[in-house]
């Protein structure tokens, strides 16, 4: 009986869709798990295509050039290298199930189902595929695998079926998104299946970004005795070798490498990055534009567009109006100055000028005196001007929207809202001066940007303000950033009562406001572009409410 194992992680960024040149990445990483004496290649969930591949699995046609590209994986495994487990789609009769494929000797040697279908928050497993039956260990090479995928680790059942089976060790497959600290929770998670099981456990994950969503990795290996032996870095591809040997019955992996855990903002800015570089790259944009106002949000976004692109490939516009302030003008140049970014100033006077004389007799010659109205027509000037400097020349407009807003509504629908995607959509404004003041300080591992400061400091310091108007601050429409978004936390992470977060300090008239503002911007958050996934709780995937909504219980 053989005792010892060598299994390879590959922790591997596909192209969600992009076959071929996903089964690229697979044989690049089997062949260097051969050079280096590996017996078993473990790639993440779904990893011939991507996860989740959403409506994708619907297709005859797909599911057909899955299955192709595995069989011609599953042949070239007969040169006597290692064996290797990929994840694709499976199709029996009218059946199709989210499996993983055991491919040794030339041929598929065994097939596994994904038993748990998780229907929440981001997945929705269950409205494009069967559930599978509790799965069996699989053998290979004198060893009993107990292979899973994703979600059927988070419960005991599969994880104890299997160790009652007779397997030696738990390998899970992942397609597991990102979330601010989720990776301490899948340490905790996997103790409880080491302690339940008495068997070691390995957690490989997906890497990267698809549309949303990102994949951060940070596969590990923990031992049966609970202590880690392997961690893989976030938001980067690798390789990784395993060994194990059997001790005392027991399969027991040998201490390696201890990536360290990333601080919160160091992961949610990585996770910005790498969400925004794989967006962009895996649709073949040249490069972003974005309005650079002075202000702080356009500041961070701009930051993490060089960190994600290089600053070759970011462009950034100053559109002032009368309202600009001479330190906003002088903020937004030294910004791009800092990033190395190219910048230029088109000013919206002359159109503010033309829409006034175009509407005047609509708006009855002055009898109307200007409200909100014309601060719009402001934003959605830019969006417009910006939205042709895009089209002109390719770039993908990069809106620079916060939580906070997209929240209350604090944002302008065809206007400041116009672009291809946002890395702030799922960012707090707390969050975004938290993270404003730990770039100026750091750089990310993966980011592509200058060292040191890349704003002003001024930048996030100053009252945040549209100007839109005279002397407009943030906080006139607005109450403290710190309340406000404390509030939406427990309105939209926690779905509080009102009741409750009057329990909790809060203002009643205030919570019932803020509430009332979530609840009218709904139609807005609808026609938003998508954007990077942070929280439990993100808008559109994870909270998906309807526009049309009469139920008012919560106010009570």
């Amino acid at each position: 009986m053989a005792e010892t194992l060598k299994i390879a992680l590959a922790q591997l960024n596909p192209h969600e869709g992009a076959l071929t040149a996903n089964a690229a990445l697979i044989r690049k990483a089997r062949s260097e798990a051969a050079r280096l004496g590996a017996d078993l290649v473990v790639t993440p969930e779904f990893s011939i295509a991507g996860y989740p591949p959403e409506d994708l699995v619907r297709k005859p046609a797909f599911i057909a050039a899955c299955e192709a590209e595995i069989a011609a994986l599953a042949a070239e495994t007969a040169d006597g290298g290692p064996g290797l487990v990929v994840g694709g789609p499976w199709q029996e009769g009218e059946k199709v199930f989210n499996a993983l494929f055991l491919l040794e000797a030339g041929q598929i040697a065994a097939r596994r189902a994904k038993h748990e279908l998780p229907n929440y928050g981001v997945f929705d497993d269950k409205r494009v595929f069967d559930a599978g039956p509790a799965p069996g260990p699989i053998p290979f090479r004198g060893f009993r695998l107990g292979l899973m995928i994703c979600e059927d680790w988070w419960f005991p059942a599969v994880s104890e079926t299997l160790s009652e089976t007779g397997a030696e060790i738990l390998i899970a497959i992942n397609g597991s998104p990102f979330e601010a600290e989720k990776h301490q929770a899948r340490l905790d998670l996997a103790v409880s299946r080491c302690v339940e099981t008495g068997l070691g456990f390995v957690f490989v994950n997906q890497v990267g970004g698809q549309d949303e969503l990102v994949f951060e990795g940070a596969s590990f290996v923990m031992n049966a005795d609970r202590s880690l032996a392997h961690v893989m870095p976030m938001f980067t591809e690798g390789l990784r070798i395993t060994e194990w040997r059997r001790d005392g019955g027991v399969l027991v992996c040998a201490a390696g490498e201890i990536a360290p855990a990333l601080p919160r903002l160091e992961q949610i800015y990585g996770a910005m990055v790498l969400g925004l570089r794989d967006y962009m790259n895996k649709n073949r944009f040249p490069g972003v534009v974005l309005g650079l106002s002075g202000g702080i949000d356009s500041a961070i976004s701009a930051a993490v567009a060089v960190d994600a692109l290089g600053p070759d490939r970011v462009r950034a516009v100053m559109m002032p109006s009368p309202y600009t302030s001479i330190e906003s003008l002088e903020d937004a140049a030294e910004c791009a100055q800092l990033l190395g970014i190219r910048y230029e100033n088109i000013g919206i006077g002359p159109a503010m000028e033309a829409f006034a004389g175009m509407l005047a007799p609509a708006f009855g010659n002055g009898n109307r005196p200007p409200d909100i109205t014309e601060e719009n027509l402001q934003s959605r000037i830019r969006g417009v001007t910006l939205m042709a400097l895009s089209n002109k020349f390719g770039d993908m407009l990069l809106t620079t929207g916060n939580k906070s807003e997209m929240s209350t509504g604090y944002a302008t629908i065809y206007g400041d809202m116009c672009g291809g995607y946002s890395v702030l959509k799922d960012v707090y404004k707390t969050t975004v001066f938290a993270l404003s003041w730990w770039r100026n300080e750091n750089q990310s591992a993966i980011g592509l940007g200058p060292k040191g400061m890349v704003m002003p400091e001024r930048v996030i310091t100053k009252p945040p303000s549209a100007e839109l108007k005279p002397d407009q601050k943030d906080q006139d429409s607005l109450p403290p950033y710190e309340v406000l978004d404390a509030i939406l936390e427990g309105l939209v992470e926690g779905e509080k009562s009102v009741d409750a977060l009057v329990a909790d300090g809060f203002d009643r008239a205030l919570v019932l406001r803020v509430w009332r503002l979530l609840d009218r911007a709904e139609y807005k958050r609808r026609q938003a572009p998508p954007g990077v996934k942070i929280t439990p709780r993100a808008f559109g995937r994870d909270r998906r409410y309807p526009i049309t909504n009469g139920f008012t219980a919560l106010i009570s």
